[in-house]
């Protein structure tokens, strides 16, 4: 089966942010590809063949514990790129990602990304910025998982995937969403639960579907708020 094809302009936004000329100059380089779900992008400790800059869909970066439980660190949309270690100059990390919401993306060999993504140009620019919002996140859900209750995570994690997804419904699992919050699967059915009960989501079947954004935003704690606005700084786009 052939892979889809993607035409300009990209879906991307840090690819959509380049001016025509250097969009152009890297467009032959960019393979469109299906992101599968649960299909690995990178694995801990191997070289990082590839960059992607999603399209559509979701893709998380897990921190990986020694009996191998994954614990979700950060998540990719098409605000972003997958393989940012590649732009720090680093080949692997001891670490994954993998889809969990699938979709589309561009990808790059590695190796010519380096050689095409250099000082002075405008990609490298925004990737230095989307560097520091990735770091912000990471920092933030750090604090987040510390202090917050699961029910105020759980609605920044569905408010943060909701921003990157096309439609008001997207595939979710208990057992999945128990592996990204760090938490035990009864902890996510109860406050699952609770929204529910609040008529803020619908979840049935493996599906997840938002039915009052506005309460999901009031019940979230204030990550999400200070997420999406440090991306929206540094990066100069609205997202969601």
């Amino acid at each position: 089966m052939s892979e889809p094809r993607i035409s300009p302009p990209t879906k991307n936004q840090l690819l959509a942010a380049l001016p025509n000329e250097e969009y152009e100059r890297l467009l032959p380089n960019l393979e469109p590809v299906s992101l599968e779900l649960k299909k690995r992008l990178y694995t801990s400790d191997k070289p990082i063949e590839y960059v992607y800059f999603v399209e559509t869909g979701v893709v998380s970066l897990l921190a990986l514990l020694e009996t191998g439980k994954p614990i979700e660190i950060a998540t990719v949309g098409n605000e972003g790129m997958v393989g940012l270690s590649v732009f720090l100059e680093v080949d692997r990390v001891p670490g994954e990602a993998f889809v969990q919401i699938p979709g589309l993306a561009l990808r790059m060999q590695a190796e010519i990304f380096k050689q095409k993504v250099v000082p002075g140009s405008v990609l490298y620019r925004l990737l230095q910025r989307y560097t520091q919002g990735m770091f912000n996140t990471i920092a933030q859900t750090a604090v987040c998982n510390r202090v917050h209750s699961i029910e105020e995570r759980f609605c920044r994690w569905i408010l943060m995937t909701h921003d990157r997804v096309e439609g008001d419904e997207f595939p979710l699992t208990h057992e999945f969403l128990s592996q990204m919050l760090g938490v035990r699967r009864a902890s996510v059915s109860e406050a699952a639960a609770a929204l529910q009960r609040a008529e803020l989501i619908r979840y049935k079947q493996g599906k997840m579907t938002i039915l009052d954004r506005a309460g999901l935003e009031e019940t979230a704690c204030e990550c999400y708020t200070i997420i999406r606005r440090e991306y929206e700084r540094l990066l100069g786009q609205s997202k969601g």
